[in-house]
């Protein structure tokens, strides 16, 4: 009960976050739909546990095998678009979204393989407690699809981090973050080494423990992002004509544009719109764009503006 709990938890911590923000997507959508599985799977568990007729605990034993897939390959969906969120149109998203479909149709093939494997094995069904002995090839076909999926959300960021204008330390704390994938590879193996050995009771409580891990981990990018953003709040003093890096993660909701004299103090605004500005497209020199010796507040301006490279929405 406690690991489903938590889960649930956190997920209902992060659409708060999400909703409160206007920065509700597709990432938080699949989130969402995997703590409804998550709900699901408690919920018939809890009717499994009491003797309702062999019947019952079949069905319920079947709907819980396929919410099991359900939570974990939902949350590496949510994972993956959370690094799809934080790309730029082009190449490397449209293959990020190709991996996700890849993670859709490895979903449908595991549930598919549940169904047919306990199908041509009745014999389970008569069981006082019905639960279906799986075997040697779900155990590997799960290893397999497990450690190749949380590879490539351990990957998938890494280009994209390195590619930002961050310092070091903020760059090893987001990829911190998405490597923590790797937790769910460590807890997969062993639910696939009970699957493999028929642990009876210790295979569902590994597979608990797994779905559980899945979506904590999916969870973890927007709950540390806000308490850290929290926590940068609480201890940052105030710095005049100071640039600093905010890193936000998640489209920034759309907001109007406040006008603001360009001679005045430089600012820079919480919640300015997605925009990309490459600064080697650029064909002039500040000081061409200004004119004449380059002395005046535009050469200024325009300094400021290539200083900044680009602004990512991270």
């Amino acid at each position: 009960i406690v690991f489903p709990v938590a889960a649930t938890v956190v997920t209902c911590f992060r659409l708060f976050v999400r909703i409160r923000q206007s920065r509700f997507w597709l990432d938080d959508a699949w989130a969402v739909l995997a703590m409804v599985f998550n709900i699901i799977f408690l919920v018939g568990n809890w009717l499994y546990l009491h003797d309702y007729g062999a019947g019952v605990c079949i069905r319920k034993y079947s709907r819980g095998a396929q919410c099991f897939y359900a939570v974990v390959w939902s949350s590496r969906i949510s994972i993956l678009f959370t690094v799809v969120r934080l790309t730029f149109p082009g190449l490397v998203r449209r293959l990020l979204v190709l991996i996700a479909i890849a993670f859709m149709v490895a979903w449908m093939i595991l549930g598919a393989q549940i169904f047919w494997t306990c199908e041509t094995e009745p014999g389970w069904k008569t069981q006082p407690r019905p639960q279906c002995d799986l075997g040697r090839n779900v155990a590997i076909t799960q290893i397999i699809t497990d450690v190749l999926g949380d590879m490539i959300l351990i990957i998938a960021p890494v280009r994209l981090i390195y590619k930002v204008k961050l310092t070091k330390a903020q760059k090893i704390r987001l990829l911190s973050i998405f490597s923590t994938s790797a937790g769910t590879t460590v807890v997969s193996i062993a639910h696939g080494y009970y699957v493999y050995s028929g642990g009876g009771l210790r295979e569902v409580l590994a597979a608990i423990a797994e779905f559980s891990v899945s979506l904590i981990v999916a969870n973890l990018s927007v709950v540390v992002a806000f308490f850290f953003h929290i926590s940068t709040e609480e201890t940052a003093t105030p710095a005049p004509l100071e640039l600093k890096s905010i890193i936000t993660f998640g489209s920034l909701p759309t907001r109007k544009r406040i006008q603001r004299d360009p001679l005045s103090t430089l600012t820079v605004v919480d919640g300015i719109e997605t925009s990309t500005l490459e600064v080697d497209d650029l064909p002039t020199t500040p000081k061409k764009v200004a004119g004449g010796g380059g002395n005046d507040a535009k050469v200024v301006s325009f300094q400021t503006v290539t200083e900044l490279g680009l602004f990512y929405d991270a």
